[in-house]
């Protein structure tokens, strides 16, 4: 396994990012992770490591590059519910920069530089995304239909809103696979927002699943935090590895 730190260029500066490859000469097909709120950190790339196990290359970028670096929250505000508020007062703007035009661009930049790594396939990508990541892989897949194969999404939130750049409202540019994991009683996905976004998909003829994963909080994929939730968390790598397998 190699795991390194690079840098990889965008239009607005350099975004930090776990590039992770099994050993080998390759070429191994890609996966584009992108990461939730709390940012790089062991958890994300231990999670990356899980899945070029299976024989891909993940590449990992913060997503926040324009306005931090490094380790953006302490261990204690990951799983201390009642110092979340003041990691999250932090991110928010972070979160709000990070706009459909922004999010698009990023991805031309990331999916560029990983198709000219050595033993990367230039294949079109499978795309993960995790809290609001599921959301920025949803605006990814959206953006580059051609160049992102499918996406498996897990407690995203804010992928339907009443704004009119609404992420669910651009799924008609989809051409490959998607799989929402909502997670249960989340506030940032409830159940009306899950209907939405499944009338759309059903609507604009996307291949997709969308699953409730029952008793799971917002969060569960992730160890590190206080919303981890074990049966969930193994629920979606069996998700997520079947559906590399399939596309």
């Amino acid at each position: 396994m190699q795991t390194t730190t690079m840098q990889v260029p965008t239009a607005d500066g350099a975004a930090e990012a776990y590039l992770v490859k099994p050993d080998g000469d390759g070429p191994f097909p890609g996966v584009l992770f992108f990461m939730d709120a709390f940012g790089l950190r062991p958890r994300l790339a231990e999670m990356a490591e899980r899945i070029a196990e299976r024989g891909y290359a993940v590449l990992v970028p913060n997503l926040f590059y324009r306005s931090a670096s490094g380790r953006l929250v302490t261990p204690e505000e990951l799983d201390d519910p009642e110092k979340r508020g003041a990691a999250f007062a932090r991110l928010g703007p972070m979160m709000q920069a990070l706009t459909a035009e922004r999010v698009a661009a990023d991805t031309g930049s990331y999916l560029d530089f990983f198709a000219a790594q050595p033993g990367v396939s230039a294949e079109p990508v499978v795309a993960v995304g995790y809290c609001m990541g599921g959301r920025n892989a949803l605006r990814a897949i959206e953006a580059h239909p051609d160049r992102i194969k499918a996406l498996g999404s897990f407690h995203a939130g804010g992928v339907v809103t009443d704004a009119p750049d609404s992420p669910h409202l651009a799924v008609g540019s989809v051409t490959g696979e998607l799989y929402f994991a909502h997670a249960d009683n989340d506030s940032s996905m409830n159940a009306d927002q899950i209907k939405a976004l499944e009338s759309a998909l059903e609507d604009a003829g996307v291949t997709y699943t969308s699953e409730v994963y029952e008793g799971a909080p917002h969060g569960f994929t992730m160890s590190d935090t206080a919303m981890h939730h074990q049966e969930g968390e193994q629920r979606h790598w069996t998700e997520l590895f079947a559906l590399l397998e399939r596309v």
